[in-house]
């Protein structure tokens, strides 16, 4: 009949004309997709490094904006003495001169990439792509965090066990483990120069061994006993005699640095506010990189190779010495240096 026709007829015209579906494969022009593909492997390598930072995210944040050069300057000011003595009637004091010092960082650029050829990518089992997104999130999180480590192990304030009987760090020894006395020490150090808490606590980032030998005390609050998850710092796992402790194995260790080479020494970093600045250049902090097979252009005639990278601009730079003191302990395990 003219109805069923027509039916069969609608029927037809659908299946034929259903055809506009965009696909994540698109890539000629006036349809090309494969742009939107790159914005998951740059949020993930950058989710991949966030943990890592570590020695970061206690630091004064001051980016250098675009076109402003490489060198950032951080101003102190001098503290004012009391005036403790009375005023004369009548008489206008001298008033007192201020005194500005200043500390400049340059930042530097860091980076790494790994490349895909078109074979591994048909062939392999893994998803490559992924894979070196991982391991490049990894590096660049270990990476910068490592650089800004080291200077904060590079420090001018540092106690060696529990401050009193030794005085190197060549002269610790398998005895000079970190403990509640050795943290109240180097609590008070911080109270007597006056550093500021963050969030009303002050901070140590710990290598787990060390942190192994305090965990035994009764005194330790785990953290998720005291804070909400959301709360947390990252890597954050407890809380003892007034300060937070942050665990990472990117802490400091030196290798059998300990009296007759025979034990490693840890550095547990103690740390107030503004003890420190981290600087990128705005526009220049953590990015990734994917360029896609033929993507160079002429110079990959045949596509035949893809890249995945990082890179980043950063300094961190110690303000003030004071306001952070690395705490050089033994522990009870042996890891090797980092």
């Amino acid at each position: 009949s003219p109805e069923r026709i027509i039916m069969r007829f609608t029927d037809i015209n659908l299946q034929l004309f259903a055809t506009a579906v965009n696909v994540t494969t698109a890539n000629t022009s006036g349809n090309d997709l494969s742009v939107e593909m790159k914005t998951f492997y740059s949020d993930y390598l950058i989710d991949m490094a966030k943990p890592n930072l570590v020695h970061t995210q206690f630091g004064q944040k001051h980016n250098i904006p675009k076109n402003n050069g490489k060198t950032i300057e951080f101003r102190k000011y001098s503290p004012l003495p009391k005036a403790t003595t009375p005023l004369t009637e009548g008489v206008t004091p001298n008033g007192r001169e201020l005194n500005v010092s200043s500390i400049t960082a340059t930042v530097a650029q860091y980076g790494d990439w790994v490349g895909i050829s078109d074979m591994l990518d048909l062939t392999a089992i893994d998803n490559n792509i992924i894979e070196a997104t991982k391991l490049l999130g990894t590096q660049a999180g270990q990476t910068i965090d490592t650089i800004h480590r080291e200077i904060l192990n590079g420090g001018t304030s540092v106690q060696y066990g529990n401050g009193t009987t030794v005085t190197s760090r060549a002269n610790l020894t398998a005895n000079d483990k970190m403990s509640v006395e050795v943290i109240e020490r180097a609590v008070r150090f911080l109270k007597t120069q006056n550093a500021p808490k963050i969030n009303g606590d002050y901070v140590a980032i710990i290598h787990p061994d060390v942190a192994y030998d305090l965990r035994r005390d009764p005194a330790w609050i785990d953290a998720h006993k005291y804070a909400r998850p959301e709360e947390l710092y990252d890597g954050e796992i407890g809380k003892i005699a007034g300060v937070r402790f942050v665990e990472t194995t990117e802490a400091k260790v030196w290798a059998n640095a300990a009296a007759g080479n025979s034990k490693s020494v840890y550095s547990t970093l103690f740390l107030g506010d503004n003890a420190y600045g981290v600087t990128e250049v705005t526009g220049g902090g953590l990015q990734t990189m994917v360029k896609q097979l033929g993507s160079a252009g002429t110079a990959d005639p045949l596509n035949q190779r893809a890249t995945v990278g990082w890179k980043a601009i950063t300094v961190l730079e110690r303000l003030v010495e004071t306001y952070m003191l690395r705490v050089e302990t033994t522990s009870t395990f042996d890891s090797p240096n980092n």
